[in-house]
């Protein structure tokens, strides 16, 4: 295969179960369905970090975000760092270098000072640290004044109220706008007139491209004209089983976020219009990925780009009497889609081991004839997109830094079970074949001591390998076995622990 195109569609925020590839029935994906149909569905993908800003630069280094220490989202940031080291490696670099035309249309948030155009990306200049759909950004609005289109208006907002009796925040929206207007159809144009450019630019001298396009939906507020937002039927929509959620044996910084969020505030039937109107949105957004596939069809670019369909990391959408993400590490937000089609690859290839969004930086520098171990949190995903059985690690860690406040998380997910270290509260433990919505913590349960024993040494002995000094917590408060050095660090006592 010479060097393929490559394609990225990304989402943010978004919940794995509205797929029709991943179960969801409603009809609301036909255009990333279809990519997995003719490619392969990774059934356990998960976010490094179920946060924006960390997410991203972890795509965009190939490093954890213990490593490259973009710990936070800017407008929530509580000290940490707001951009990468200048040294830091990133896949656009290599590239570049390597001959790509690389462009990036969208949601950047990967940093603060430092936007996609400093990393060397083609397209439009939004707001690097935006959120939302930033509708001031001044190329949108020469986009519709070029085109006569109205100007952003809302109305029918939903909020709940906060604990101080404020107004809660704006969860959703009714847009008084075309689809045409929207910032999603927007975004979508600009990519398929940088893919017009790239596809000339190939013709005439050859050199491959990389384009991600970052809707930033269906993150919350819900922004939607009519025939999204009521598309579809309240009555069709289903409360997930943990909204029954009581938080009992849970960290109570859980019970403290579903008050921020204010859902016991608003009534069940608004939570189940949030959810319909989520679905509009995830079904608006397919939409417009079918408008940049189909300029990829015209352009005739499909049979040598390799496309990936992805997001940052999920959503509550009122599991668990939450919404937006958080400091709970539950897998409404922290597994998501991962869909990649490779030209010449079989269809219809489903894979069932544990790989990550970090996971598509080295499979970005594999596709372009590079060293994927430049990405070195990083594995490619290429030998799994065969029906070969192939050696992979059989669990994966996940790791949390806070938003609102420090609050420090990590996670080691495995086939059946998921052990949560929270330093400052109760660990978690769940058995996810008995109970997948995750509603009962057995950290303290003796029938499974032997497991949590079992996974606590593993998920010490990963971050110790990693470099993650996470571990020294665990050192001391889990039961981890022996160690062979003083947990002190003090270089004074080593003797004492050297006969294990």
């Amino acid at each position: 295969m010479t060097r393929p195109n490559i394609l990225v569609l990304m989402t943010d925020q978004h919940r794995v179960d509205t797929f029709g590839a991943y179960g969801n029935r409603c009809g609301l994906t036909p255009v990333a369905d279809e990519i997995a149909r003719t490619g392969t569905r990774f059934d356990r993908w998960y976010t490094p970090t179920a946060i924006c800003t960390p997410a991203r630069a972890s795509l965009l280094t190939g490093m954890a975000p213990f490593r490259h220490r973009v710990l936070a989202n800017h407008e929530r940031n509580v000290g940490y760092l707001e951009d990468l080291a200048e040294d830091a490696f990133t896949f656009s670099a290599a590239l570049q270098e390597a001959g790509y035309a690389t462009g990036l249309v969208g949601k950047w948030h990967a940093g603060h000072e430092r936007t996609a155009r400093s990393f060397g990306f083609d397209g439009p200049d939004l707001p690097g640290d935006a959120w939302h759909n930033p509708v001031d950004a001044p190329d949108y609005l020469a986009y519709l004044a070029e085109h006569d289109l109205p100007p952003y208006e809302i109305s029918d907002r939903i909020r709940g109220t906060l604990p101080n009796g404020g107004p809660g925040n704006l969860l959703a929206a009714r847009l008084h706008q075309p689809v045409e207007a929207t910032f999603e159809h927007y975004l979508a144009t600009r990519t398929i007139e940088l893919l017009e450019r790239y596809a000339e630019g190939r013709e005439r001298e050859g050199a491959p491209f990389y384009l991600q396009l970052n809707f930033f939906g269906p993150h919350l507020p819900y922004i939607l004209p009519d025939e999204y937002f009521d598309l579809v039927d309240v009555e069709d929509v289903e409360l997930p089983g943990s909204v029954e959620e009581t938080f009992r044996g849970k960290p109570p910084v859980q019970a403290n976020y579903s008050a921020h969020w204010a859902f016991d505030t608003m009534p069940r039937e608004t939570s189940r219009k949030l959810i319909a109107i989520y679905y509009g949105y995830v079904a608006m957004i397919d939409a417009q990925m079918g408008r940049v596939m189909d300029a990829m069809e015209r352009l005739g670019l499909i049979e040598d780009t390799a496309v990936v369909v992805t997001s940052d990391h999920g959503e509550f959408t009122g599991a668990h009497r939450l919404h937006d993400k958080g400091p709970a590490m539950y897998e409404d937000i922290y597994r998501t889609a991962g869909i990649l089609r490779v030209p010449g690859q079989e269809p219809g290839i489903v894979r069932s081991e544990f790989v990550s969004l970090l996971d598509c930086t080295a499979t970005i520098l594999d596709l372009a004839g590079l060293d994927p171990s430049l990405a070195v949190d990083s594995r490619s995903l290429l030998p799994l997109i065969t029906r070969d059985e192939v050696a992979w690690q059989e669990d994966i860690v996940c790791e949390y830094h806070g938003h609102h406040f420090p609050y420090p998380q990590r996670m080691l997910r495995t086939e059946r079970y998921k052990l949560v270290v929270n330093p400052e509260s109760v660990g978690e433990l769940y058995d996810l074949d008995a109970d997948p919505d995750e509603m009962h913590n057995r950290f303290e349960d003796p029938e499974l001591a032997e497991v949590r024993r079992r996974m606590s040494r593993r998920l010490y002995e990963l971050l110790v390998e990693r470099g993650d000094n996470f571990f020294h917590w665990m050192t001391s408060m889990y039961d981890i076995g022996e160690v062979s050095y003083d947990p002190m660090m003090s270089g004074l006592d080593e003797i004492t622990y050297q006969q294990y």
